[in-house]
């Protein structure tokens, strides 16, 4: 038996929706905790740089009604993409198709070629830090004044700058998300910590998820003792789920 919690990330790149959708529906039955996809508009990971690929939203719109138990979302959504208060307009309206399981994740963005042919400006990332927080505010200043309202939806936050995305964590976030290694995490994770005291915040009220790779699974027992309370594994297609038969 399992004592943390399991996610998947399903990459929605140089496959088919068909596939792409079988997946998701056995995660579900197989009882992984979360399922998520990436915002991306173009394959990001090696190979074909033009091959085929999904949009995020669609997606997580589809996940809502093809799932029934495991939670689900955006690991993560760039807000420079979509006007913030309509994003948490999409995400309100997802949470309740799914029964109140969607996690808004949330990023400041990088993957420049998407900002440059999709006619959004790419600026400094200090720059697009600073519309990350303007976005979190408006975002959460806009959820409860939706009518109806989509009740317990949480927040994530991907990253980990130290000077202010941690501090937007500790600030804003449900859930906070980082990549390792795990010496990297363990150091961050402490420093999300420090963040949240100084903020007044409860650091025990941040939930610690990890993004790894396919090829870390046997490496997960290091990110625990580095913190993390929730492995999310990324899979590209095809998607051989065989591993979890090994994480119970």
């Amino acid at each position: 038996m399992r004592d943390f919690k399991l996610g998947v990330q399903l990459q929605p790149e140089r496959t088919e929706l068909d596939p792409l959708r079988d997946a998701w529906r056995e995660l579900d039955r197989a009882g992984v905790d979360s399922i998520w996809v990436p915002d991306h508009f173009f394959p990001v990971s090696p190979g074909d740089p033009n091959g085929p690929n999904f949009e995020c939203w669609s997606l997580l719109a589809a996940m809502a009604v093809d799932t029934s138990r495991a939670a689900f979302g955006a690991l993560v959504s760039c807000v420079s993409y979509r006007n913030p208060d309509l994003l948490a307009d999409m995400a309100r309206t997802v949470s309740l198709l799914s029964g109140g399981r969607l996690v808004l994740g949330l990023g400041a963005g990088w993957c420049e070629r998407e900002y440059v042919e999709y006619g959004y400006s790419f600026e400094s990332p200090a720059v697009r830090l600073r519309e990350f927080e303007d976005a979190l505010v408006r975002i959460r200043a806009r959820l409860p004044r939706l009518n109806p309202a989509a009740p317990g939806l949480r927040t994530l936050i991907g990253g980990g700058g130290e000077k202010v995305t941690l501090r937007l964590v500790a600030e804003h976030a449900d859930l906070w998300n980082a990549f390792g290694p795990a010496d990297d995490y363990r150091r961050k994770n402490k420093l999300l910590d420090e963040w949240c005291e100084r903020v007044g915040r409860d650091p025990s009220a941040i939930e610690r998820s990890v993004f790894v790779d396919a090829s870390e699974v046997d490496r997960i027992e290091e990110f625990l003792a580095a913190g993390a309370e929730h492995v999310i594994v990324g899979l590209a297609a095809p998607y051989d789920l065989s591993f979890l038969d090994r994480l119970g």
